[in-house]
């Protein structure tokens, strides 16, 4: 696969293979070996399968994704049952339906504080302005990070998952600084409990062997980092595909009970993953037709899934009105994305917020949207809006 396809077009590069082949035998971001899997059949039983495993210690040498000190490592992107739903348990109090319904008033006063400072007309890089501060107050005042620990996390996640070739010490810098980071904000939430999840984790730990410290570390980097991460693309993709696609933006600004339903549309249509994380298989096992050995890497391609002719009906077109739900933009499973009802919840509020407050916002027609150059998340850097 071509990294600037890949990148400008994935949706046509996953198209071909989908069509040649349900799997393709590739070469991972860092030049190591790695089986794709394309159809969406294919790509949902995958995702289910126990034998098909998130831990590394099973991998004989395929791509493995990027590597993280342990004190970050040890989180739910890596492990399996049993401690996959230990450690599960233990946070998903934090996102049940109940509790995030209790959120809705909160978001909704943040989208509309941030559109007041942009005023009634003007130019604005929306991500920047907009979809990044929402998440990342959302996801700070769920877990309890005081004001004085928020910092922008666009930068170090850009380093992660979209490494410059250029600059490979942006990626070690950027570990670093989350590692110093987190343990600051532990150690500061140890000082001053609150009634907050970080609070009631590092209050597990103290009290039980339930959670470890590296646990506890690793589980508060990736609530943080994949709670704004998700948030962030979902709804700055949902924003560019709305604006260009007028009549399906016209549905919504007329009845906004649609949504909801636009939401699931939306995250099928352009998700913010193209690959869900990387398993490794524990025996030979067939996919596709294919013979996957043991401890090769297998990438579920969920972007080509959702876009696939025998699930979707012209998948390739957005129909809000679509029954969109069987989607795997979210994953599937006991991995299914935890902060799943969250990332929907603020989409569905920022975008009736954004269009009911700016009627006229249009993408600006002298500046293209701008890609993260990443293989693995479908996410804009920048989208620049006139209103």
């Amino acid at each position: 696969m071509a990294g600037d396809d890949l990148i400008n077009d994935p949706y046509g590069v996953y198209q071909r293979l989908r069509s040649a082949s349900p799997v393709h035998r590739i070469t991972g971001p860092d030049g190591s070996p790695a089986w794709i899997v394309t159809r969406y059949d294919d790509v949902r039983q995958a995702l289910q399968d126990s034998r098909l495993s998130l831990d590394k210690r099973h991998s004989t040498g395929g791509y493995a994704g990027f590597a993280l000190p342990p004190a970050l490592d040890a989180n739910l992107l890596n492990m399996d049952p049993p401690d996959h739903t230990r450690l599960r348990r233990l946070v998903g109090s934090a996102f049940t339906p109940g509790r995030i319904q209790r959120l809705r008033e909160p978001i909704r006063k943040t989208a509309e504080q941030l559109l007041d400072r942009l005023g009634q007309h003007g130019r604005t890089d929306l991500i920047a302005s907009y979809a990044a501060p929402l998440a990342i107050t959302v996801i700070c005042d769920l877990l309890g990070v005081p004001d004085h620990h928020r910092v922008d996390f666009r930068g170090w996640t850009h380093a992660l998952v979209a490494p410059d070739p250029a600059r490979p010490a942006a990626t070690r810098e950027a570990v670093a600084a989350m590692l110093g980071f987190f343990t600051e904000l532990l150690a500061d939430k140890r000082r001053r409990p609150a009634d907050d999840l970080l609070s009631d984790l590092i209050g597990v730990r103290e009290a039980s062997d339930a959670l470890g410290d590296d646990e506890l570390m690793s589980l508060a980097f990736l609530l943080l980092l994949a709670g704004f991460e998700n948030t962030v693309h979902l709804l700055g993709n949902a924003v560019l595909a709305l604006l260009r696609h007028p009549r399906q933006l016209a549905l919504v600004r007329e009845d906004p009970a649609l949504v909801p339903g636009a939401v699931e549309e939306l995250a099928r249509f352009d998700g913010p993953a193209l690959l869900a994380i990387r398993r490794f298989a524990t025996e030979d096992l067939v996919l596709g037709g294919v013979t996957v050995g043991a401890g090769q890497t297998v990438l579920l391609s969920l972007a080509a899934a959702n876009r696939d002719p025998e699930r979707f009906e012209d998948p390739d077109r957005l129909d809000i009105g679509r029954a969109a739900t069987g989607h795997l933009a979210l994953g599937l499973g006991i991995h299914y994305c935890l902060g799943a009802t969250l990332a929907r919840t603020e989409t569905e509020i920022a975008l009736a917020t954004l269009f009911a407050r700016l009627p006229d916002l249009r993408v600006a027609a002298d500046v293209e949207p701008h890609w993260r150059p990443s293989l693995r998340s479908r996410s804009l850097t920048a989208l620049q809006v006139d209103y």
